[in-house]
Protein backbone atom coordinates (compact mmCIF):
# COMPACT_ATOMS: atom_id res chain seq x y z
CA UNK A 1 0.00 0.00 0.00
CA UNK A 2 3.05 2.29 0.67
CA UNK A 3 3.70 2.35 -2.98
CA UNK A 4 0.44 2.87 -3.88
CA UNK A 5 0.10 6.05 -1.56
CA UNK A 6 3.09 6.96 -3.44
CA UNK A 7 2.40 6.59 -7.00
CA UNK A 8 -1.44 7.44 -7.13
CA UNK A 9 -1.68 11.28 -6.57
CA UNK A 10 0.89 11.20 -9.63
CA UNK A 11 -1.20 9.52 -11.77
CA UNK A 12 -3.96 10.98 -10.89
CA UNK A 13 -2.40 14.63 -11.26
CA UNK A 14 -1.87 12.80 -15.53
CA UNK A 15 -5.29 11.44 -15.64
CA UNK A 16 -6.56 14.74 -14.62
CA UNK A 17 -4.02 17.26 -16.68
CA UNK A 18 -4.81 14.73 -19.61
CA UNK A 19 -8.65 16.13 -19.25
CA UNK A 20 -7.95 19.58 -18.95
CA UNK A 21 -4.52 20.49 -20.89
CA UNK A 22 -5.85 18.80 -24.95
CA UNK A 23 -8.44 20.75 -24.31
CA UNK A 24 -7.33 23.61 -23.52
CA UNK A 25 -4.95 23.25 -26.47
CA UNK A 26 -7.86 22.86 -28.63
CA UNK A 27 -9.67 25.64 -27.29
CA UNK A 28 -6.27 28.06 -28.17
CA UNK A 29 -6.08 26.65 -31.72
CA UNK A 30 -9.99 26.77 -32.48
CA UNK A 31 -10.55 30.10 -30.97
CA UNK A 32 -13.16 31.56 -33.17
CA UNK A 33 -15.01 28.14 -32.52
CA UNK A 34 -14.48 27.72 -28.97
CA UNK A 35 -16.05 32.00 -29.15
CA UNK A 36 -18.90 30.18 -31.34
CA UNK A 37 -20.31 27.72 -28.64
CA UNK A 38 -19.75 29.72 -26.05
CA UNK A 39 -22.11 32.05 -27.74
CA UNK A 40 -24.40 29.67 -29.01
CA UNK A 41 -25.35 28.46 -24.71
CA UNK A 42 -25.83 32.44 -24.16
CA UNK A 43 -22.99 32.90 -21.84
CA UNK A 44 -22.08 36.61 -21.81
CA UNK A 45 -18.62 37.86 -22.74
CA UNK A 46 -17.75 34.81 -25.30
CA UNK A 47 -14.31 35.93 -26.11
CA UNK A 48 -13.28 36.62 -21.61
CA UNK A 49 -14.75 33.35 -21.65
CA UNK A 50 -12.67 31.75 -23.54
CA UNK A 51 -9.70 32.91 -22.60
CA UNK A 52 -10.22 32.21 -19.32
CA UNK A 53 -10.91 28.32 -20.45
CA UNK A 54 -7.98 28.23 -21.95
CA UNK A 55 -5.61 29.52 -19.02
CA UNK A 56 -7.33 27.36 -16.06
CA UNK A 57 -6.90 24.43 -18.64
CA UNK A 58 -3.66 25.41 -19.97
CA UNK A 59 -1.91 26.82 -17.29
CA UNK A 60 -3.92 26.15 -14.01
CA UNK A 61 -3.57 22.24 -14.83
CA UNK A 62 -0.53 22.23 -15.90
CA UNK A 63 0.27 23.44 -12.29
CA UNK A 64 -1.81 20.43 -10.70
CA UNK A 65 0.13 18.18 -13.57
CA UNK A 66 3.54 18.99 -11.57
CA UNK A 67 1.80 19.43 -8.23
CA UNK A 68 2.35 23.32 -8.13
CA UNK A 69 0.68 25.27 -5.62
CA UNK A 70 -2.25 22.12 -6.42
CA UNK A 71 -4.46 22.76 -3.91
CA UNK A 72 -5.34 26.24 -5.14
CA UNK A 73 -4.83 24.99 -8.91
CA UNK A 74 -7.55 22.08 -8.25
CA UNK A 75 -9.56 24.43 -6.32
CA UNK A 76 -9.79 26.36 -9.54
CA UNK A 77 -9.97 23.55 -11.81
CA UNK A 78 -12.91 22.17 -9.80
CA UNK A 79 -15.33 25.21 -9.65
CA UNK A 80 -14.62 25.61 -13.27
CA UNK A 81 -15.82 22.57 -13.93
CA UNK A 82 -19.03 22.93 -11.61
CA UNK A 83 -19.03 26.17 -13.64
CA UNK A 84 -18.65 24.34 -17.05
CA UNK A 85 -21.91 21.86 -15.95
CA UNK A 86 -24.28 24.90 -15.03
CA UNK A 87 -23.26 26.70 -18.31
CA UNK A 88 -23.03 24.04 -20.83
CA UNK A 89 -24.97 21.06 -19.28
CA UNK A 90 -27.83 22.00 -17.79
CA UNK A 91 -29.78 19.48 -18.81
CA UNK A 92 -33.30 20.11 -16.97
CA UNK A 93 -33.47 23.12 -19.84
CA UNK A 94 -32.84 21.16 -22.55
CA UNK A 95 -35.16 19.77 -25.21
CA UNK A 96 -35.74 15.93 -24.69
CA UNK A 97 -32.84 14.56 -27.30
CA UNK A 98 -30.09 16.71 -25.86
CA UNK A 99 -30.60 15.40 -22.26
CA UNK A 100 -29.49 11.96 -21.58
CA UNK A 101 -25.86 13.33 -22.88
CA UNK A 102 -26.45 16.37 -20.71
CA UNK A 103 -26.93 14.73 -17.75
CA UNK A 104 -23.96 12.53 -18.17
CA UNK A 105 -21.59 15.48 -18.90
CA UNK A 106 -23.15 17.34 -16.13
CA UNK A 107 -22.81 14.08 -13.70
CA UNK A 108 -19.28 14.10 -15.08
CA UNK A 109 -17.99 17.48 -14.27
CA UNK A 110 -19.16 17.01 -10.88
CA UNK A 111 -17.32 13.23 -10.21
CA UNK A 112 -14.35 15.52 -11.98
CA UNK A 113 -14.91 18.08 -9.14
CA UNK A 114 -14.97 15.57 -6.57
CA UNK A 115 -11.87 14.19 -7.73
CA UNK A 116 -10.13 17.15 -7.40
CA UNK A 117 -11.24 18.55 -4.18
CA UNK A 118 -8.98 15.27 -3.00
CA UNK A 119 -5.99 17.46 -4.51
CA UNK A 120 -7.69 20.30 -2.47
CA UNK A 121 -8.03 18.33 0.93
CA UNK A 122 -5.26 15.83 1.07
CA UNK A 123 -2.45 17.89 -1.65
CA UNK A 124 -0.52 16.75 -4.40
CA UNK A 125 1.66 13.91 -3.10
CA UNK A 126 5.34 12.94 -2.75
CA UNK A 127 5.64 13.51 -6.37
CA UNK A 128 5.06 16.83 -6.72
CA UNK A 129 6.67 20.44 -6.45
CA UNK A 130 4.67 20.92 -3.63
CA UNK A 131 6.34 18.45 -1.38
CA UNK A 132 9.81 19.53 -2.48
CA UNK A 133 9.31 23.02 -1.26
CA UNK A 134 7.07 21.36 1.70
CA UNK A 135 4.58 23.82 1.04
CA UNK A 136 2.16 21.52 0.43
Amino acid sequence: MAQLDKFAPLLGRILIALLFIPAGISKLTGFAGTVGYIKSVGLPLPEVGAVIAIVVEVLVAAAVLVGFKARYAALILALFTIGAAIGFHNFWAMEEAKVMINRIQFFKNLAISGGLLFIVAYGAGPFSLDSRSKAD
